[in-house]
């Protein structure tokens, strides 16, 4: 969704948060476009591992490997297209400024565009979607991380432009009837949402 102009902090990255950055770059491929036979294959690998101590996370991993497992590419692309493309109009919009309380969406997406420029980000020329679909803003975060960004500046990023559009997004997954294995990757984006939000604010104080 965006490329990154040079300019690296060169700061050093936990594996830690590696694993952090997979995850939102998985996420962000995920509803970016249906998964191929190759992504299903790897998700539902046995060495594909989520682990989080509070086993919220890893339930909905373990929902989601099962499903990939089960998933045939051509259904995923017929559910991703009716859900997130439509005909004249996608039942659930992955465009964060949809869900974004209190502001217009393009004062909204002006505001993301400033933010994300402010660390040498920009959209590439060829993408066809603007900078607040949720895969964009998932690869802000992984951008972010992998960077070795200051947590106060991936908490300030999370809390303006990803949480509060990304779970009424997912809320707006769970209310489609069309939606099946996309329900699966919603609950998994939640829990991982909900999981960062907690560390994050455990960094704050």
């Amino acid at each position: 969704m965006s490329e990154a102009i040079p300019g690296a902090t060169g700061a050093a990255v936990s594996p830690e948060d590696l694993a952090r950055a997979n995850l939102y770059a998985l996420i962000g491929r995920l509803f970016y476009d249906a998964p191929d036979s190759m992504l299903l294959a790897e998700m539902s690998s046995p060495g594909a591992a989520c682990a989080d101590s509070e086993g919220g996370i890893t339930l909905a991993w373990s929902r989601l490997r099962a499903a990939a497992a089960s998933a045939y590419p051509m259904r995923l692309k017929q559910e991703y297209d009716m859900l997130f493309v439509g005909v004249g109009k996608a039942e659930v919009t992955p465009y964060t400024s949809h869900y974004i309380v209190g502001i217009p969406p393009d004062q909204y997406l002006l505001r993301l565009r400033n933010q994300i420029g402010s660390w040498g980000l920009a959209r590439r020329n060829t993408a066809g979607e603007t900078e607040d679909h949720v895969a964009g803003v998932c690869d802000v975060m992984r951008f972010l991380i992998s960077d070795g960004r200051s947590v106060e500046e991936q908490r300030l990023f999370f809390k303006e432009f990803v949480y509060d559009a990304g779970t009424r997004f997912i809320q707006a997954i769970d209310a489609s009837a069309s939606a099946v294995f996309y329900r699966q990757v919603g609950e998994f984006a939640r829990a991982f949402l909900e999981m960062e939000k907690r560390s994050l604010e455990m960094e704050e104080g």
